[in-house]
């Protein structure tokens, strides 16, 4: 049985767009390499973070959200922590009103791209 996830996870400021895209395609295919299949993927950019992590003051934050086995998750949070480039990484089951909450987020957002 597939369960919805969304994890967001920040890199580290010193990475050039081409590295940060390349860290990001790298945990998708994580993801669809073992059966995931990726529903919604949201870059925020460069950030300024709530307290120092590792000395840093700023991060770049993706998100993404997937369905996928529980047991992948597991694999995924392993890459997170081997990879130096990332600060911190959070990854978590939606429920049904959080998942019909980011459908409906993710609609108005692709609403407000379509108007532009």
């Amino acid at each position: 049985m597939l369960n919805h996830y969304e994890t967001v996870f920040i890199l580290t400021p010193v990475l050039s767009d081409v590295q940060m895209k390349e860290a990001v395609e790298k945990f998708k295919a994580v993801l669809t390499e073992n059966g995931g299949t990726i529903t919604n993927e949201e870059n925020w950019g460069l950030r300024k973070l709530a307290y120092p992590i590792q000395k840093k003051s700023t991060g770049f934050y993706s998100l993404l959200q997937f369905d996928v086995e529980p047991a992948v998750i597991k694999v995924l949070e392993t890459q997170f922590r081997r990879d130096e480039r990332v600060l911190r990484f959070l990854t978590f089951r939606l429920d049904k009103y959080a998942y019909e909450y980011a459908e409906k987020r993710k609609g108005l957002k692709s609403k407000e791209q379509k108007e532009d």
